[in-house]
């Protein structure tokens, strides 16, 4: 029994250091990344408009009113996004509309062209609301992680190996 009694009120203070450590985190961050591709900007912007078949992690996606949509991960996550900002084949601004969320948010997609195809920079202003969330996302997952992987994703779908810039 006082085994049970160690090991529970461990836990407890376990979880009470991450959420203090997350609490004391800002809710906001900024994280940007780029790669090269050698697409010209006009393919590239294409692809990112058109349906996400291509991304991995990606279960489902479906139209909404309102041009808004609708993506599921591989874990059941639903989420809806809306179009903030839209101007082909250079800049796309994807905003998270769901307010229930423990995180939102907005990605901007910079194309911008060069001799031998495209660079792609993508950002993201996120929010992190709940403070265990903010602990695992700083120190755990990065908030670069979701950005390199789509950035490898759109590799793929090119056929192309790409370098993951800051």
């Amino acid at each position: 029994m006082k085994w049970i009694w160690i090991v529970g009120g461990t836990l407890v203070l376990i979880v009470a250091i991450i959420a203090i450590v997350g609490g004391m985190l800002p809710q906001s961050h900024h994280a940007t990344r780029k790669a090269r591709f050698r697409q010209p900007p006009e393919r590239i912007y294409a692809i990112l408009a058109g349906p996400p078949d291509w991304r991995s992690g990606l279960k489902a996606s479906g139209a909404l009113p309102d041009g808004k949509w609708w993506e599921q991960d591989s874990h059941g996550q639903k989420i809806t996004f809306e179009l903030a900002e839209d101007r082909p084949p250079s800049r796309r601004v994807v905003h998270i509309a769901d307010k229930g969320l423990p995180f939102g948010g907005t990605w901007t997609f910079e194309i911008a062209p060069e001799a031998a195809g495209s660079i792609v920079r993508i950002t993201e202003d996120g929010e992190i609301y709940n403070v265990i969330f903010r602990f695992v996302a700083r120190f755990f997952m990065g908030y670069t992680s979701s950005i390199e992987g789509y950035l490898r994703d759109l590799g793929r779908k090119f056929g192309e190996s790409i370098q993951i810039e800051a």
